[in-house]
């Protein structure tokens, strides 16, 4: 238990604003550029494309391409949070930057 609060402790002093990187901050702005909905049709594209690849007994590219459906699903989430929530609130709310 003692470890668990010296890790928690520690991970605490690393970053006490909760601030973004530079990295996460230019992701961010890229991708609230894009509509939420891009993703979703995206991934629906890719099941389609899936779906024809199977069907066309192309079985290895069809597992392929079906299998980034759920990372453009979760790329839309992330698009949808950061157009929310955008990066450091914290930091627009009370100027801290």
């Amino acid at each position: 238990m003692a470890l668990v609060q010296e890790l928690k402790t520690k991970a605490a002093s690393v970053n006490p604003f909760k601030k973004e990187g530079r990295v996460a901050k230019a992701i961010e702005e890229q991708t609230a550029k894009l509509p939420s909905d891009a993703f979703l049709w995206t991934a629906l594209g890719l099941m389609a494309t899936s779906l024809t690849l199977q069907l066309l007994k192309k079985d290895h590219l069809s597992l392929f391409i079906g299998q980034w459906v759920p990372s453009f699903l979760l790329f839309g989430i992330y698009n949808k949070i950061v157009k929310v929530e955008g990066h450091d609130r914290l930091e627009k709310n009370v100027g801290l930057g």
